[in-house]
C-alpha cells in the first residue's frame, strides 16, 4: 500500500477514534438483541406481519427465518428509478427459495437535478439527500428486520440511503442497482446545441429535439455525473454485487445480479459470516471510496456527500484528506465530462472492475477489506458474465478494452487525480480540474459579482459579459439557498470561453461536473450567507485563480480587505429563497446545516 495513503488513513482513524468507538459501541448493544419477531411484544409483531401471506407468517415468526426489508427508490419521474417496478417480487421469490420473507419496508423520495435545475425545486435538492436519509431510518424504524436492501442509484439517493443505513449500522445491507439507459446522442453533441441555444442559434424545438435524443430511456443518464459516479464507489466499498453497476436495466444478466444480492445478504446474516454494514463501512472502505472518486475524475458532489456519508459511521474526514490522496492517485478514467466516452463505452472498456483491479495491484487501494462477498474487494476487480445460465466473474485482461477511456496505472492519463482543493483569501473551495484545459488552469481576471445564477444569464442575454472575467456567484451555500447546482451556467460561459475569453467561476454554490471545461471553484466555504469572505468581494476586484498550486485569491491589499464589510443578501432575494413551492418546510434545515466540507448535514 502506498505510504501517502496508509498515512491519510491513519490521520483520519486517529481523529475519528473518539466518534468512531460510540459508533461502534452502539451498534454493538444493539446487535447483541433478540431478533425483532422474538423480541417485540405480541401486538407489535401482529401488526408488523399483518399482510404477510400465511406461510410467510409461518417462516419469520415460528421458523426464525431471516427477514429482508426493501428501501427503494422507485418512481415513474425518473428514468434510473423506474426499472425498480418489479425488483420486490424478484428479491421476494428469490428469498423464498431460502426460506427467508421479504416486505417493502419503506420508500425514499428522489428527485431529479436534471429536471429542476435551474427551477425553485433545486434548492431541495441538496437537502433531499438527508430527507432521504431519515426516510430511510423511518422505513427500518420498525425494526423487524434482520437484513436490508437499499434500491437507489442516483445523486442524492444513494447518499441518503447510505447514511439512513449506517444509523442501523448493525444490519447487513447490500445496495442493489438498476444500471444506466442505452447510449443515446452524445454528450458532446448535446453540449453544442446547448451552446448554439444560449447564443440564440437554435431555438427551443431543436433543443428539446436534442435532449430528448440523450435522455430518451429507463436508466441513468449515460455521463459520469454524480449518479454514475455513485455507483462507482459503492462497488469500490464493496456494496454491491460485484460488477453491478453499468448493467443495462434491459440486460438479462440484470435480474440474475438483483438475485445474487438476496443470496449474499442472507449470507451475511448468518453467524459464521455477520456483516453488518457499520463494520463493513470503516476507515479503509471510506479510503477506497475516496480514491475511486480521484482515480476516475468522478462528481464534486461527492466532496459534500462522502463526509456526511462518513459521519454517519463515525468517521471523520476532510477536503484535507482528498487533497493528500489526489498528490498520489492517478487518473485512470475519461468518461465524459472528462472524456468523449458515455458509461456505457467504460463499461466495454472495462469499466469500475478494470479500474478497481489496477488500483489494488498499484497499492492505491486496500483489498483485505469486508464487503458483501467473502473473498473482499478483490472481488470487485472481476467482471460478470454468464455461463451455462449462471453467473460467474473473470479476470480482466491485463490490457485495456480502449486506451482511449480506460487505462493502468502504469500508463495513467494524469499521474494525480480528477481533483484539487484551492485555498487562499477567499477560503477553501474545490475545482474538477481533470476536464479543464491546461491552458486555464491558472485564471486572473476582474470579478463580476452575481447574487443568484439568473443574474448571470441576463447579463450575457444583454451582451455585457464578452470579455476576461470571473463570475462570483455568490449566496448559493446551504444556508443561503440549499446550495443549488447552478447547471444553467455552463452553457454562456461555455459559448464565451470558445470566444477566445478567459472566463470562470468562483461559487458558494455546487456544480458537480456540469463545469466541464469551465475552470469551476465551487463549494466555497465559509459560504458567503455565513459571513464568509465572497461577501466582501466587489466587482472590479482582480481575482487569481490557479488550480496549478491549488489557490484562489482576491488581489486586494490586505489593510483595505480587512476593513471591507460583508454584504448580506437584500431581504427582497432572502425572502424570494425561502417561500414557495415547498421551500418553507426546509428552513430548518438552512438554519442548521453545517459547511460544505462537513458534508452540509443538517442531522448534528
Amino acid at each position: 500500500m502506498k505510504q501517502s495513503h496508509i498515512e491519510v488513513t491513519e490521520r483520519i482513524i486517529e481523529v475519528s477514534r473518539p466518534t468512531r468507538s460510540a459508533y461502534l459501541n452502539r451498534l454493538d448493544d444493539i446487535a447483541n438483541r433478540q431478533r425483532g419477531a422474538d423480541r417485540l411484544g405480541c401486538a407489535n409483531v401482529a401488526h408488523a406481519f399483518a399482510a404477510m401471506p400465511a406461510n410467510d407468517k409461518l417462516r419469520v415468526v415460528v421458523e426464525k427465518a431471516p427477514n429482508i426489508g426493501i428501501v427503494t427508490a422507485y418512481n415513474e419521474m425518473l428514468s434510473a428509478h423506474q426499472p425498480y417496478v418489479n425488483y420486490p417480487n424478484v428479491i421476494r421469490d428469490e428469498a423464498h427459495k431460502y426460506g427467508a420473507t421479504v416486505q417493502v419496508a419503506g420508500g425514499v423520495p428522489a428527485m431529479c437535478d436534471g429536471i429542476t435545475q435551474g427551477e425553485p425545486g433545486m434548492e431541495m435538492s441538496l437537502f433531499s439527500r438527508d430527507v432521504i436519509a431519515m426516510s430511510t431510518a423511518i422505513a427500518l424504524s420498525h425494526d423487524v428486520f434482520d437484513a436490508a436492501m437499499l434500491l437507489g442509484v442516483c445523486d442524492k439517493i444513494v447518499p441518503g440511503l447510505l447514511i439512513g443505513a449506517l444509523k442501523f449500522g448493525h444490519l447487513p445491507c447490500i445496495f442493489v442497482p438498476a444500471g444506466p439507459m442505452s447510449t443515446g446522442l452524445d454528450n458532446t453533441a448535446k453540449s453544442k446545441v446547448r451552446e448554439k441555444y444560449a447564443q440564440g442559434l437554435v431555438g427551443r424545438e431543436e433543443l428539446l429535439a436534442s435532449e430528448s435524443a440523450a435522455y430518451h430511456g429507463a436508466g441513468t443518464c449515460t455521463f459520469y455525473g454524480t449518479a454514475n459516479s455513485n455507483q462507482m464507489l459503492l462497488e469500490a466499498m464493496g456494496l454491491h454485487v460485484p460488477g453491478a453497476a453499468f448493467i443495462h436495466p434491459a440486460d438479462g444478466m440484470r435480474e440474475d445480479l438483483t438475485r445474487e444480492a438476496v443470496r449474499l445478504v442472507l449470507d451475511m446474516t448468518k453467524p459464521q459470516s455477520f456483516t453488518p454494514i457499520g463494520r463493513l463501512v470503516d476507515e479503509h472502505v471510506i479510503v477506497n471510496a475516496m480514491v475511486a472518486l480521484l482515480a476516475t475524475g468522478g462528481s464534486t458532489n461527492h466532496l459534500i456527500h462522502w463526509v456526511a456519508v462518513a459521519r454517519a459511521a463515525g468517521i471523520i474526514i476532510d477536503w484535507t484528506d482528498f487533497y493528500h490522496l489526489a498528490k498520489t492517485t492517478p487518473l485512470l478514467a475519461s468518461v465524459y465530462p472528462n472524456g468523449k466516452a458515455d458509461v456505457n463505452q467504460f463499461q466495454e472498456a472495462g469499466g469500475p472492475g478494470f479500474v478497481i483491479r489496477e488500483l489494488i495491484e498499484g497499492g492505491y487501494m486496500y483489498p483485505d477489506v469486508f464487503t458483501v462477498t467473502k473473498g473482499g474487494l478483490h472481488d470487485f476487480g472481476k467482471k460478470p458474465t454468464k455461463e451455462d445460465g449462471k453467473l460467474v466473474w473473470k479476470s480482466f485482461p491485463e490490457e485495456s478494452g480502449d486506451e482511449t477511456i480506460v487505462r493502468t496505472v502504469e500508463h495513467p492519463f494524469s499521474e494525480t487525480g480528477g481533483l484539487r482543493l484551492l485555498k487562499g483569501n477567499l477560503g477553501r473551495s474545490v475545482i474538477k480540474i481533470s476536464a479543464v484545459p491546461a491552458d486555464r488552469h491558472i485564471i486572473e481576471a476582474p470579478a463580476i459579482v452575481f447574487d443568484a445564477q439568473e443574474e448571470l444569464l441576463d447579463a450575457f442575454d444583454r451582451g455585457e459579459l464578452e470579455k476576461d472575467f470571473i463570475a462570483v456567484v455568490r449566496f448559493q451555500g446551504p444556508k443561503a439557498n440549499g446550495m443549488p447546482e447552478l447547471h444553467k451556467l455552463t452553457p454562456p460561459l461555455a459559448v464565451l470561453q470558445n470566444k477566445g475569453f478567459m472566463v470562470a467561476i468562483v461559487t458558494d454554490g455546487r456544480m458537480s461536473g456540469a463545469s466541464g471545461k469551465i475552470p469551476a471553484a465551487i463549494h466555497l466555504t465559509p459560504e458567503a450567507s455565513a459571513g464568509g469572505p465572497l461577501a466582501k468581494v466587489r466587482t472590479g476586484d482582480i481575482i487569481r485563480l490557479n488550480a496549478t498550486v491549488g489557490m484562489v485569491n482576491v488581489l486586494v491589499d490586505e489593510d483595505e480587505w480587512a476593513e471591507r464589510e460583508v454584504e448580506e443578501l437584500s431581504d427582497t432575494k432572502r425572502h424570494s429563497n425561502a417561500h414557495g413551492f415547498g421551500r418553507e418546510l426546509f428552513g430548518g434545515m438552512r438554519r442548521n446545516v453545517l459547511s460544505a466540507e462537513e458534508g452540509a448535514v443538517t442531522w448534528l
